[in-house]
């Protein structure tokens, strides 16, 4: 998640979980350690740009690496801002700030290495969006007023809030795969695996995906008191078979292809616009919208040795935005 909801929580759990006179402090170190483990976006090449694709969310998260990771934390953190604190304390509130945050970041749509090395299955469990200000404004807002008033429960009911608010979002997140497979099976796609992730900020508007005899369906869905469905449309799923029969094999562009293919877990098409972008279907600007947000471009003049390029597609408008808030209020988007 962003930087500051992983603050928030990584502060928050050594708030409620530690009792000692330097909790201010204490809990400074577990909101920095709490953001550590995303300095892994700084592992990244020039002339390779899936380098960070691989190592974002990688080591750095696994919950194997959390006692090591916490460790250098403390280290760090005991000749700064811990000078005078006990060593002890210093790494257990960075143990407990640490800890949190690839639990955190595997509520995401994203997908989270915790397993590493013993697994490279990319954990996401899609009940909540990479931000949404709902989640972490009462825990930030719990964390400040903890320490003004050197309360306990409050910190404790901020932490409450966040458990009950993944709750529900894994909640809204079943009742979206539901609606999705009714959907598909409304179109007599039978025996499908339907995806559900949130969109930005809410847990009431789900963009839904599944793939059918070579294509991809999306759709979005309001889960509220009320269901409301916005249609999409379909794509053909990537296949190199039919859509790249003019790259050689043993060249680094395939080599890439197959890196992109399991970071996307095989969510990919062709882009509309260009032939040679490949993105990934599972994220758009707009939940029922063909178009991925980012994926890898070919190019046949490469040589042997070159790499694709990495495309990030972000367009916003005022339209698409009047439309996200129309799904977002269950109106026709129009």
């Amino acid at each position: 998640m962003d930087p500051l909801s992983q603050a928030v929580l990584g502060a928050v759990v050594p708030q409620v979980a530690m009792r000692h006179r330097n909790l201010a402090r204490l809990t400074l170190i577990g909101a920095l350690a709490g953001m550590a483990p995303d300095l892994d976006v700084l592992i990244r090449s020039t002339s390779d740009p899936l380098l960070f694709l691989e190592y974002h969310r990688q080591f750095t998260h696994s919950l194997l690496f959390v006692p090591i990771g916490s460790l250098l934390c403390a280290l760090v953190f005991w000749k700064t801002i811990g000078r005078g604190l006990n060593l002890w304390a210093v790494w257990m509130a960075a143990f407990l700030g640490y800890m949190t945050h690839g639990l955190l970041d595997a509520c995401t749509t994203y997908g989270t290495l915790l397993f590493w090395p013993f697994s490279d299955a990319r954990i996401a469990w899609n009940n909540i969006a990479v931000i949404d200000p709902l989640f972490t404004l009462p825990l930030l807002v719990g964390v400040l007023w903890g320490l003004a008033r050197q309360s306990v429960w409050i910190p404790r009911l901020a932490l409450c809030w966040a458990l009950l608010y993944l709750t529900a979002g894994s909640l809204q997140h079943d009742r979206a795969v539901a609606i999705g497979e009714n959907l598909a099976q409304g179109r007599g796609h039978a025996g499908v695996s339907v995806s559900a992730k949130p969109t930005l900020g809410n847990l009431v508007l789900w963009k839904v995906i599944y793939r059918h005899q070579g294509r991809f369906w999306v759709d979005a869905v309001r889960v509220g008191s009320d269901v409301q469905v916005y249609p999409g449309g379909s794509v053909a799923a990537f296949d190199p078979e039919v859509h790249l029969t003019w790259l050689p094999q043993d060249v680094q562009q395939r080599r890439d292809l197959a890196r992109f293919r399991w970071f996307s877990n095989d969510y990919l098409a062709v882009d509309l616009q260009d032939p040679l972008l490949i993105v990934d279907m599972r994220y758009s600007l707009m939940p029922n919208e063909i178009k991925g947000l980012w994926g890898i471009k070919f190019d046949p003049r490469a040589g042997p040795d070159q790499h694709v390029s990495y495309e990030v597609q972000r367009s916003v408008d005022s339209g698409r935005a009047k439309k996200l808030w129309s799904m977002l209020r269950g109106q026709p988007a129009g």
